[in-house]
């Protein structure tokens, strides 16, 4: 059985995306800095069907982010399309019609809908029993491979606190967003005993990577 991880971004002061979330702006006001130190490379790029791009000393956590994974959860948040019902046209996804995921995605939702199977072996599944039922699913579909909590916030902050993340990989850039959502608030009393095992300094970012002990 694979690992389950989350490699996830992270300002100087501790938000994952900025404040005042919305369609517009699906990481909130000023969270695409978080993440672009990831844009310009090739490992992002080539995964994104585009040609070309940079390769420095982030391009292993690039790779690592869905590299040997089988299965993917997320939020619905992260999927996106509002929150509620799903109504008669749903939300597809950020990613068009070949999504970079290429393995099954266990969307977590309080809100039923059938699979929705996309390009390169993309299919998203809508769980809405909780975050056990979406590892159960996603470790049985990922066979030997790791399992990848894609985010958003609340999503890592369940899994972190019910004490099932193998690795964390923080990203720290060095912007300030002031506000936003935190990856580590609303633990209640859980507190994660973490080992830091790599710190791998890079053009605009550093990145440290613990697991669990």
């Amino acid at each position: 059985m694979g690992k389950l991880k989350v490699s996830i971004s992270m300002s100087l002061d501790g938000y994952v995306a900025g404040p005042d979330q919305s369609e517009k702006d699906p990481l909130g006001i000023g969270g695409e800095q978080l993440h672009e130190w990831v844009v310009p490379l090739r490992a992002f790029r080539e995964g994104h069907g585009a040609d070309g791009g940079e390769v420095n000393a982030s391009t292993p956590i690039a790779e690592g982010i869905l590299g040997n994974v089988g299965a993917v959860i997320m939020g619905r948040n992260m999927f996106g399309g509002g929150p509620g019902l799903w109504g008669d046209d749903p939300w597809k996804g950020w990613w068009g019609d070949n999504p970079p995921f290429h393995s099954s995605v266990f969307v977590l939702t309080h809100h039923a809908r059938e699979p929705l199977e996309l390009e390169g072996g993309t299919t998203f599944y809508f769980v809405t029993d909780g975050i056990e039922s979406a590892l159960e699913r996603a470790r049985a579909a990922a066979g030997d491979k790791d399992v990848s909590v894609g985010g958003g916030a609340a999503t890592a902050q369940q899994y972190l606190a019910a004490g099932l993340l193998d690795e964390i990989v923080v990203s720290i850039v060095p912007v300030l967003l002031g506000s936003g959502a935190r990856l580590f608030d609303n633990l209640g009393d859980a507190r994660p005993r973490l080992q830091q095992v790599e710190a791998i300094e890079a053009p605009g970012v550093t990145h440290v990577r613990y697991a669990r002990t």
